[in-house]
């Protein structure tokens, strides 16, 4: 259930409270992406310290590995896991697009080819919810199809007709004890097609909504545009998720726009790759500029490599491959993310969220480029 607790005065960002079988989740949220039942280089103690609400999973990786024997066997996936709050598990939609080049699409459902032996493995919406419910998922996700935002006009057509049939059929399907479902709206670019698919799915009266379909590959300005045209046909009083996104100042661009939920593999991934988010921008640790530089990641950040290590530590460690490096960019990216949202959150209870959103997207560099020393130093003055 979701009860929204205030709008903003100025824009059209949310406070919410979502209740789960596994707890309350405080929105707007960031939900750290543990897709095949673990958040990469972050253990829970770690996760819970950072005030994580939610973590994902990903219904087509645990149903090739583990398998849903060893889950069930093991209590359902929050034992296995050992994560006792709520965890939302994608549906598998999204592997409908990433793995374009072994699978295909029949209309009831996905004819895959593992993409560990090659195997076959079919899913449709049956499957999809019959996995999630094995894995007793808090909120489980319609399955759906993502096309690539590119995909001709009648690929994106057919994929609204099957996202709207296969949101139809998972809306009938059974679930585990408290699970929440929600539906997926579909529709890239064409405003005709979101307000299809969107009219279509809210009809089915789902628990909750995503946006899907976007942050696949398309400019930054199209994403907006697409999360604009489909906000208002969504119901205020059920959560709105964009899936997949986002850097940090997309998050709170979205989030002025009416999103409620967010994932992103982003802060785990570009850390090994030694990258560091900060709230002016990312910086790549790496360099030669930070071998001497014995400040902490990010000026005023309380996380656990910032109260214990300097950059030019963590630029060593990464450099000689010392995992450490990697584990220590991932705690801080992940905390970096959530502690933004719960900023997020105060100021939207304060009713001063229209200056903090200014404020933040005016002082952030856009993460297509990686800030150089010397200019984190002077931003960080």
């Amino acid at each position: 259930m979701f009860e929204l607790l205030k709008t903003d005065a100025r824009t059209k960002a949310r406070l919410g409270r979502l209740t789960t079988a596994h707890g309350v989740v405080d929105t707007p949220v960031y939900m750290p992406v543990g897709t095949q039942g673990s958040v990469k280089a972050i253990d829970p103690r770690e996760l819970r310290e950072m005030g994580t609400q939610i973590i994902l999973g990903n219904t087509y990786h645990l149903n090739i590995r583990p398998g849903l024997d060893i889950i069930r066997a093991a209590g359902g996936l929050h034992h296995f896991i050992n994560w006792q709050q709520p965890i939302l598990t994608d549906s598998g939609g999204f592997q409908v697009f990433s793995l374009a080049k072994i699978r295909k699409i029949k209309t009831h459902g996905v004819e895959f080819r593992s993409h560990l032996d090659g195997s076959p493995l079919f899913l449709g919406p049956k499957e999809a919810m019959e996995i999630q419910r094995a894995l007793g998922s808090d909120i489980a996700m319609a399955f759906d199809e993502c096309p690539p935002h590119d995909a001709p006009a009648k690929e994106q057509c057919l994929a609204v007709e099957r996202t709207i049939h296969w949101a139809r059929e998972c809306r009938e399907q059974p679930r585990a004890n408290g699970q929440l479902v929600f539906g997926i709206v579909q529709g890239g670019s064409n405003a005709a097609l979101r307000e299809e698919c969107a009219k279509a799915v809210v009809a089915m009266d789902f628990d909750g909504y995503a946006i899907g379909g976007v942050s696949v590959g398309e400019p930054e300005p199209e994403m907006l545009k697409a999360i604009e045209m489909t906000e208002p046909l969504l119901p205020a009083n059920k959560a709105r998720y964009a899936m997949g996104l986002g850097t940090p100042a997309q998050m709170v661009e979205l989030i002025a726009r009416g999103v409620d939920m967010f994932d992103c593999v982003l802060p785990t991934r570009v850390a090994r790759n030694g990258t560091a988010y900060t709230r002016r921008g990312a910086i790549g640790i790496k360099g030669g500029a930070y071998k001497a530089d014995f400040g902490p990641i990010e000026k005023g950040c309380d996380c656990f490599a910032c109260r214990n290590f300097t950059r030019a530590y963590l630029r060593h460690l990464l450099n000689v491959n010392e995992i450490l490096g990697l584990r220590m960019l991932s705690v801080h990216n992940s905390h970096m993310y959530l502690k933004l949202m719960a900023d997020v959150r105060g100021a939207l209870a304060a009713g001063t969220f229209a200056e903090f959103y200014r404020d933040f997207i005016a002082g952030y560099v856009p993460s297509r480029r990686i800030l150089s020393a010397r200019a984190a130093a002077t931003l960080e003055r």
